[in-house]
C-alpha cells in the first residue's frame, strides 16, 4: 500500500480498517480465505488459521476465529497456572507478572465467552450499540495481551517465563487481531453514530447531574434513605435538575469509628456482586481522611458508586513503582475492573515520586466508568486508562512522563491537567496512548480540557519541555479538542517515542484549541499528524466516541454530548 493511500485511509477512517480489496464485499457474500485475509492486519497469518472453505462468508470464519481464540485463551491461562504453581522458584516480581497475566487471562476469557454469544447467534450488521460493545470487547483481549507482555518485559528476573510465553503471547494475540478485523468488517455498521444522525451535525446537549460536587436526587428504599441520611453529611443531598441516580444500598467509611467501616477495602467486600445497570448502585460514602490503603476493585464488584468529601479531603494513598519490584499494571493505588463504576469527590495519590519512574495513582480498566470531581497525582504514569469505556468529568490530573496513558476509549472533558517538574533530564508528555492493531476503536480524547504547569513547574518554567503527547505503541490515537493550552506546551506539540516509529500509523489531531501553546504553525509534520474539522473532530465527542448518551445519564454527572 502507497504511503499515501496510507494517509487517506488514516484520515478518513479513523475507527476502522479495511483492505481496499475486499471493502467491497458484503458480508453475507461467500469469499474466500485469501481475499477475506486481505482485509486484516496480518493476511498471511489469517490465511494460516481460517478453513480453506471455499463457500463461506464473513459471519462463518468470523464464528470459527472468535471460537479458536477461546480455545486459545483457555490454554495460555492453563500455562499461566503451570508456572505460578513453581512459584517457589521464581522472583517476586517474576510472580507478580504472572499474576497480572492471569487476571487479564481472566478477563480474556469472559470477554470472548460474551463475543461469541453474540456472534453465534447474530448473521448481520449489529446497531451501534451492540456492535460497540463487542469490539470493545475484543479492542481490550488485545491490550490485555500486550500488558501481560510488558509486564513480564518489566520483570527483568522473569526472564525464563518470558521466553515461555512469549511465543504464545504473539500466536494468540495475532489470532485475536483476527478475530477483531472479522468481527470489525461482518458485524460493526460503517459508522458509529446512531440512525438518524449525521456526524456533521453539531448538537450539544448537557445531563444535568451531579454539580458542583453534590449529589442529584437519588431513588432508594425508606430504610436505605433513612440510613443514608443518618450517617452522611446533609449537603451531599441538595437537589439539582437531572436524572435521578437508582441506589439499592449505601455503606459509609470513616476513621473515628463513626462509620460502618474504617477502611474502603472492607466496605468493599459487603458489596454484592455481579449487580446490573438495572439494579441502582451500591454506594460507599468514604468520609474525609487519609486512606493508606491499596484499593482494588475486581470485576465482580459492578455498578459500585464511591463518593467522597471533596478533592484533598478524601484521600487515597499508596507508593507502589516499578522501580520497587511492581509491574506498571499493579503500581496502581486505586485499581478498578468492575463495569459500571462511578467515582466522585476524592484524591488519588501515588507518593512513590519521580525516582521510582512508573507508579501509577489510578488504573481503570472498568468498562462504563466515570470519574467526576476527583483527583488524580502522580509523575509518570499517573492515570492509567488501560481498557474499555471510560469518561472523566471536572477531574484534575497531575504528572510528568506520560501521565495519562493506555488503550481505553476514554474522554476527558473539563478537566485541569497540570505537568509538573521532572526529574533532571526529562520531558513531560501528557499522554502515551497505546493502540496496538488498527481495529481498536480506541483512542484519548481530551475535551474542553485546560492545560496549564502546575506550582513547581511553573516557577522552574524551562526546566523541561512539555509535548501533548507522544506514540506508545504502533496505532496511537489521542485528539485534543477545543482545550486551552498554556505556553507550557512546546509549540512542536508532540514529541517522537523512538525515532521514526509510529510516526506515519499515530493518528493525533488538534480542534479549535486556545491558548499561547494551541499554536499550529511549528508543530510536527508527521504523516499520522492532523489539524482536523468540526466534522472529523465530532468523530471523538462522548456521544459518538463512547456512545455516551446510551449509558452516561444514570450516573448523574454532567456531560456535554457534543462540541461546544
Amino acid at each position: 500500500m502507497s504511503k499515501l493511500l496510507n494517509l487517506i485511509i488514516l484520515f478518513l477512517f479513523p475507527f476502522f480498517f479495511a483492505s481496499i480489496a475486499s471493502s467491497d464485499t458484503p458480508p453475507s457474500t461467500p469469499i474466500t480465505p485469501t481475499n477475506l485475509c486481505k482485509s486484516t492486519p496480518d493476511p498471511n497469518y489469517c490465511k494460516s488459521v481460517l478453513p480453506p472453505t471455499k463457500n463461506a462468508n464473513v459471519y462463518y470464519y468470523g464464528r470459527f476465529s472468535v471460537k479458536s481464540s477461546i480455545s486459545q485463551a483457555t490454554k495460555f491461562l492453563s500455562l499461566v497456572n503451570k508456572y505460578l504453581q513453581r512459584s517457589n522458584t521464581l522472583s517476586v516480581p517474576a510472580i507478580r507478572a504472572l499474576q497480572d497475566c492471569k487476571t487479564l487471562g481472566e478477563l480474556n476469557l469472559d470477554f470472548l465467552t460474551s463475543s461469541f454469544q453474540t456472534v453465534n447467534k447474530t448473521t448481520r450488521v449489529l446497531g451501534s450499540y451492540q456492535a460497540d460493545d463487542i469490539q470493545n470487547l475484543l479492542s481490550a483481549i488485545l491490550t490485555n495481551q500486550q500488558t501481560c507482555l510488558d509486564g513480564l518485559q518489566e520483570a527483568s528476573s522473569a526472564w525464563s517465563v518470558k521466553n515461555g510465553l512469549s511465543v504464545p503471547l504473539s500466536n494468540d494475540t495475532k489470532l485475536y487481531s483476527v478475530s477483531l478485523a472479522l468481527f470489525t468488517k461482518g458485524w460493526v455498521p460503517k459508522t458509529k453514530n446512531k440512525v438518524g444522525t449525521s456526524s456533521s451535525v453539531q448538537v450539544t446537549r448537557k445531563q444535568l447531574g451531579f454539580k458542583n460536587g453534590r449529589m442529584p436526587p437519588m431513588q432508594m428504599s425508606s430504610q436505605t434513605r433513612a440510613i443514608y441520611e443518618s450517617v452522611s453529611r446533609r449537603n451531599l443531598l441538595e437537589p439539582v435538575v437531572g436524572t435521578q441516580v437508582k441506589v439499592n444500598g449505601i455503606v459509609t467509611v470513616s476513621q473515628d469509628g463513626t462509620g460502618n467501616f474504617t477502611t474502603i477495602n472492607d466496605a468493599l467486600a459487603v458489596a454484592p456482586n455481579k449487580s446490573s445497570s438495572t439494579d441502582g448502585y451500591f454506594l460507599i460514602y468514604v468520609t474525609a481522611g487519609i486512606y493508606d490503603e491499596i484499593v482494588s476493585i475486581d470485576k465482580k464488584k459492578t455498578y459500585l458508586m464511591m463518593i467522597g468529601d471533596g478533592i484533598n479531603k478524601t484521600i487515597i494513598t499508596g507508593n507502589q513503582s516499578v522501580v520497587d519490584g511492581w509491574t506498571t499494571f499493579n503500581s496502581a493505588t486505586f485499581a478498578v475492573v468492575g463495569q459500571g463504576f462511578v467515582g466522585v469527590n476524592f484524591t488519588v495519590r501515588n507518593t512513590a515520586g519521580a525516582v521510582k519512574h512508573q507508579a501509577v495513582a489510578l488504573r481503570n480498566g472498568a468498562d462504563l466508568s466515570t470519574f467526576y470531581s476527583c483527583s488524580f497525582e502522580g509523575y509518570q504514569d499517573t492515570l492509567y486508562a488501560h481498557s474499555l469505556r471510560q469518561f472523566y468529568r471536572e477531574c484534575d490530573i497531575y504528572g510528568t512522563v506520560d501521565f495519562i496513558f493506555g488503550n481505553a476509549a476514554s474522554v476527558f472533558q473539563n478537566c485541569n491537567i497540570y505537568p509538573r517538574l521532572p526529574m533532571s533530564g526529562q520531558f513531560n508528555a501528557i499522554t502515551a496512548q497505546g493502540r496496538t492493531d488498527p481495529n481498536q476503536n480506541t483512542g484519548i480524547s481530551i475535551h474542553n480540557c485546560t492545560i496549564k504547569p502546575s506550582d513547581d513547574l511553573a516557577a522552574n518554567i524551562g526546566a523541561a519541555a512539555t509535548y501533548l503527547g507522544r506514540p506508545w505503541k504502533q496505532y496511537s490515537r489521542t485528539v485534543y479538542m477545543q482545550t486551552f493550552m498554556d505556553s507550557v506546551v512546546d509549540s512542536k506539540g508532540w514529541k517522537e517515542w523512538d525515532g521514526d516509529f509510529a510516526l506515519s500509523t499515530l493518528y493525533y489531531a488538534e480542534y479549535d484549541n486556545n491558548g499561547p501553546g494551541s499554536n499550529t504553525s511549528n508543530r510536527v509534520t508527521w504523516a499520522g499528524y492532523h489539524v482536523i474539522n468540526s466534522t472529523d473532530a465530532s468523530n471523538f465527542t462522548v456521544s459518538n466516541f463512547l456512545l455516551g448518551d446510551d449509558w452516561l445519564p444514570q450516573t448523574g454527572v454532567t456531560y456535554t454530548s457534543s462540541l461546544i
